[in-house]
């Protein structure tokens, strides 16, 4: 309990007034990173503002999971950081906003969600962390429950293609959000970080066969490297 209290409300709140230590340098420091690392954290930055990836839908995603860009999402994740999410979603944010699969009107954003015992763990959904920081920029209407994941699942990496998809079978359901009136709008999916396809494509399964389109998902990073052919992309005629 007292742990709880320090990293949800005396944590967050001696920030606001005391300078703290860069969680990748241990520089002195009153952002989130110390303007050194994010640097070196902007240097991932695929160029362009991002990169377009094909799938069932179209992938936005911001940077190569390399170098500082890796370790500003280890320390987030894994040494209770969240709030470097919030740089991180801002810039995730700004290289949508300029790429031509954003879309402003009648969006939904939907994070990729966790476990409630993997998330009880770790005391934040780092993707629901991105999605929030990520609507702030754009306007868009967070629906942080439009997925519940009901199937808690190992770690991916290291698997096998198709031990991915077997992982995510029926991980994922339309969360409570959307259960009782379905959105008008599409759903724009916010994930960390995107490698195989597996886990998204699990999540927009799940939403299409509920009836809701699924516009795209962004993520901050990804293992994939950038293809010189850029997937096409839909006019406004040919979504309607």
């Amino acid at each position: 309990m007292i742990e709880f209290i320090w990293r949800k409300i005396l944590k967050p709140f001696l920030n606001i007034f005391l300078k703290s230590n860069c969680p990748l340098c241990q520089r002195t420091t009153d952002r989130e990173l110390c303007k050194y690392c994010e640097l070196q954290v902007m240097r991932c930055q695929f160029p362009g503002g991002g990169q377009i990836f094909p799938g069932k839908v179209p992938v936005f995603v911001w940077g190569e999971y390399k170098h500082s860009l890796k370790r500003a999402i280890a320390a987030m994740k894994y040494n209770d950081n969240p709030q470097i999410g919030r740089p991180l979603g801002y810039w995730l944010a700004d290289g949508w906003l300029a790429s031509p699969v954003a879309a402003l009107d009648k969006v939904a954003v939907v994070p990729i969600p966790m476990h409630k015992k993997k998330l009880k763990e770790r005391g934040f959904n780092q993707s629901e962390v991105l999605a929030r920081n990520f609507c702030q920029l754009t306007g868009l209407q967070l629906r942080r429950n439009g997925l519940e994941r009901v199937k808690q699942t190992q770690a991916l990496f290291g698997l096998s293609p198709g031990e991915r998809l077997e992982t995510v079978q029926d991980a994922f359901v339309v969360g409570k959000d959307f259960l009782n009136r379905r959105p008008r709008a599409s759903v724009l999916l916010v994930d960390d970080i995107y490698t195989t396809g597996a886990t998204v494509n699990a999540a927009i399964e799940v939403l299409q066969k509920a009836g809701i389109k699924v516009l795209g998902v962004v993520a901050i990073a990804t293992t994939k490297k950038p293809s010189s052919q850029q997937p096409r992309l839909k006019t406004k005629r040919e979504n309607k």
